[in-house]
Parts: structure tokens; sequence; C-alpha cells
């Protein structure tokens, strides 16, 4: 199909790719993507994360149109509608995830659930097959529990109402052998379409730490992991916060085919694992820190370690800073920038504003056509923290009706 009249913003390498896509759906703007792993020797081009994403996103738009290069490392990308489950609130789009994915299931949610209040009808997805991990992974991704708990909060900022928003656990998995597939299957309902989010005004202090809640999971393997894990935390944060809870989850490891030619019908179990999900809840309404870590698929890290690298990791994320943490204020900020043609304020860490993700995603909202973001030093105390400012360009939902 040619398209020589079509203006396209061009990108290069496969990094912020989610986040690219998820603007060019919201704007309309269609983008160019070049030199996709093209210097890799042996697996150039697409992931097939990517290529996963690709489908789950032809799937919630009407009119989308994707050009991939032979090779896999050119990808042309003209967006359509965001059109939901257009069913009814019955209908699930399922997003059947490879073997060979090596990302949690949170890099697929995160921009999912950017999208999710902009669509014309609930968004409802069903992630299963063998890729799918909803721990926390080796590259960075967070637990599909400190999704629920420290991201999915973080929409009723915006007027989006978290009463309409699920999300489901149905089979927990860790990252199997080589830190490939799962087996996992997780639910998305997201019900909760807004015409234009509210403006964000989130500059106060960030208060001081109430409480701290968590879970603990074992998938496959003893359950006394998960007693020594929030022991080994607890040792660490008693003395800093009295109150605290972590709740201890185990599953079975789930059951996925087994790959021998010679009996067809034949199951193993993967995705065997343990690991930790944290936050901190502040005074302050709506600021919440988090922490995240998971046994590596290869073994070797006692819960015990595991717990103190939580807890630690969790002292790290406070003392950063801010009210909203590095993982969360990609989401903030989008939805900032997509809200009306106000001026909305967020708090960061300077820690947290000097990441290079925070920068990219500056970047490509000019190039979509977004403001500039003003920034200055806090004044009424001396955490260093920075005041963000960022003017919405309006974009709001245009597949729903004015009510």
């Amino acid at each position: 199909m040619s398209t020589p009249n079509i203006e396209f913003l061009r990108f290069t390498t496969h990094k912020a790719f989610t986040h690219r896509l998820v603007l060019s759906t919201l704007t309309g703007r269609p983008v160019h993507i070049s030199q996709i792993r093209s210097s890799s020797p042996t697996n150039p081009g697409l992931a097939p994360h990517e290529i996963s994403f690709l489908r789950l996103l032809d799937s919630i738009t009407n009119g989308s149109s994707f050009q991939i290069s032979y090779t896999g490392t050119t990808l042309t990308y003209i967006p359509g509608l965001i059109t939901g489950n257009v069913g009814g609130a019955s209908d699930v789009v399922k997003c059947v995830l490879p073997e060979t994915n090596r990302r949690g299931i949170s890099w697929f949610l995160l921009p999912l659930c950017v999208l999710a209040p902009f669509s014309k009808a609930p968004v409802n997805v069903r992630f299963e097959g063998e890729g799918v991990i909803t721990s926390a992974t080796d590259t960075g991704d967070i637990s599909v529990d400190t999704m629920r708990t420290a991201i999915l909060p973080l929409y009723e900022q915006f007027g989006i109402l978290g009463a309409k928003m699920e999300l489901r656990v149905l089979q927990r998995s860790c990252a199997g052998p080589g830190g490939k597939g799962g087996g996992g299957v997780v639910e998305l309902r997201f019900g909760a379409q807004v015409r234009l989010p509210k403006t964000l005004h989130m500059n106060r202090s960030p208060g001081r730490v109430k409480r701290i809640r968590g879970v603990a999971y074992s998938t496959g393997v003893s359950a006394s992991n998960n007693a020594r894990m929030i022991h080994a935390a607890r040792g660490v944060l008693n003395a800093l916060v009295a109150d605290i809870h972590v709740a201890a989850q185990y599953d079975q490891a789930p059951l996925v085919s087994s790959g021998d030619k010679s009996n067809p019908s034949g199951k193993k179990r993967t995705g065997v694992g343990f690991g930790l999900s944290l936050i901190a809840e502040s005074s302050a309404a709506g600021v919440i820190y988090s922490a995240d870590v998971a046994a590596p698929s290869e073994g070797g890290v006692t819960p015990e370690d595991l717990g103190k690298k939580a807890a630690w990791q969790l002292l790290e994320c406070i003392q950063q800073g801010g009210c909203i943490t590095r993982i969360g204020c990609g989401t903030v900020l989008m939805l900032m920038a997509m809200g009306s043609e106000d001026v909305g304020r967020l708090r960061l860490g300077r820690d947290v504003v000097g990441t290079e993700d925070v920068i990219t995603l500056g970047r490509d909202l000019k190039k979509f056509g977004g403001s500039s973001w003003g920034m200055r030093d806090c004044e009424d105390d001396e955490t260093g923290d920075i005041i963000v400012s960022v003017k919405g360009i309006g974009v709001g939902n245009v597949g729903r009706k004015i009510a």
C-alpha cells in the first residue's frame, strides 16, 4: 500500500516503543520507526513481545494500519480509532503471548491502561498463553501486584473511577527457564472511559509514610518462602513504620505443553519462582511508593535476601522523593499532556526527572504536538524536588458521546 501523501513522524531504535505508539494512537499522528535492532547479528528487527503488542493494538482499534519491512527493522503505523470491546461488556479480547516472550505482563498493561480511558467502549483484555509472566522480571518490568496497587490508583487523580477498573490474576507465573515464558493468565477490565482527563495538581508536600502493604507470592515452590521473605522485609521496616501488613499468596506452577512430538498431549510445569511486592502509602492523598523484586529464573537467591532487597528498594524509592515514582511518572505525564488545555503541576524527585525514560518522553510529547514542560525547584523545603508544569493539548476521547 502506497502512502505518498502521509507525513510521518520519524523515530529510530526500539527504545520507547510502546509510548510512541500510544502517543501516535491518541494524537492520530502516523509514525515511522527505523533501525529496530538493525545492528544485531542474531535477532534483528521486532522482538516477539513487540509483535504481540502490535496485535493487541490492532484488536482494540479500528482502522489502524501496520507495515513491517522484510527484516523487521522498519515499522510504519497509521493509527485508527480506539474502539475497545465494541461487542459489549461481556466481550473479551484475547491476547496470546508466545513462549519466547521475555517481558512481564506490566509491559503490556501500562500502555494499554493509558489508551483505555480514551476508548469508545470498555476495554476487556485477557492475556494468556505460554508467555505470560505476572512477576517482576530481570528486564525491569514490575509485577501485576504493583500494577494493581501502585499504578491503577493514579487514575483516580484524573477523575477516572477506580471502581470500574479491575485487574484479575487468574494464574500466577514467574519467568520460565532462561527468563522466557511463564504460562500465567491475567484479565484487565477497564470500563472507566472519560471525555477529558481532569487537570492534575500534585505539587504539594508528599507527606510522611503512614503504612506499608504488600504481597509475597510463591509459584510452584514451598509456601514457606513467603513467610521467610516477609520476616526479612519486616526486619528492616519494623523500626521505621508500625503499620505493616504483607499478604501471602501461593499458587501451583502453570501447566504448558511439553513440546514433545512423541507425546503431543504431554504437559510440564513452568514459571516456578517467588517474589515480593511492597507499597508505602503516604499521609498525602494519592502518593504511593513501591518496590518489586523476584527471584531470577536461574535461582541462587534465598527468600531472606529477596525480602531485604525489597525493603531497601522501597526505602530508596521513598528517599527519591516527589509525589510520583519512576514507574508511574510516564503514565501520569502522558495523561496530563492529553488532558484539558490547562496547566497541571506535578512534584517529582530530582533523580526521577533525570532518568532517560522521562527525558525521552518529554521530547516525544513535544514532537507529537505537546508543549514544552516548565520546571522549577521546589522552594517550600530542602528536599531538592522539582515542580514540573505540563499544559494539556485537549485531545480527549473522540469516540465518547457528551452526556
